[in-house]
């Protein structure tokens, strides 16, 4: 219908990201005033205000199981919150430079963050421990997304370039150059045939590529 259905309101500054909880009764929001807040979709009420980035929080993700969420912040590392209870349960900091975007593997396992420090990183989302670095991108990382199976990895950069990597061995598959700007977004359709890709200024364009 179109119809507006709820407007939530808390956040003193933008609002850079949102996340859809698995179930969809909850949303996640992102924003420059350092906070992820968390929000009942049917009632608008706030749940959860998670504090403890020191800078914008630029990227949020729910994990599979929609127990945790994921954030990527401009003090360059990457946060895990539990969502019940509001406490912090991990804090990721190899980046050198502030995280644009974090996705989670679909078996929950894994988590992968995109920088500007020009890699694509790895994690095991249980020990912490860092399991792969991708850095073939000349430029920062905006955005990475996981292919439904879980077997590849989605990166765009401000290079201009969309990368799919084997997840397993960290080897580069493919480079899509059409685009004539910045690559800032990307996503696998759910059959993981296809993927979408967003560009900037002077391109303006979405790009859809087949894969299979």
């Amino acid at each position: 219908t179109g119809n507006l259905l709820q407007t939530l309101e808390g956040h003193s500054d933008w609002v850079i990201s949102v996340a859809y909880s698995p179930d969809g009764q909850t949303v996640a929001s992102g924003s420059i005033d350092r906070t992820i807040k968390l929000w009942n979709v049917n009632t608008g009420n706030l749940l959860q205000t998670l504090e403890g980035h020191s800078d914008w929080v630029i990227s949020v993700a729910y994990s599979p199981d929609g127990q945790t969420v994921a954030s990527g912040s401009n003090d360059k590392t990457i946060k895990l919150w539990n969502v019940k209870t509001g406490n912090l349960l991990q804090t990721f900091a190899a980046h050198s430079r502030p995280v644009n975007s974090v996705a989670y593997s679909p078996d929950g396992q894994t988590l992968a963050s995109g920088s500007n420090d020009k890699t694509i990183k790895l994690w095991n989302v249980k020990t912490g421990n860092l399991l792969q670095t991708f850095a073939a991108h000349s430029r920062p990382v905006n955005s990475v997304a996981y292919s439904p199976d879980g077997q590849t990895l989605a990166s765009g950069s401000n290079d201009k370039t969309i990368k799919l990597w084997n997840v397993k061995t960290g080897n580069l598959l493919q480079t899509f150059t059409a685009h004539s700007s910045l690559v800032f977004s990307v996503a696998y359709s759910p059959d993981g045939q296809t993927l979408a890709s967003g560009s900037a200024s002077s391109d303006n364009t979405i790009k859809i590529w087949r894969l299979k």
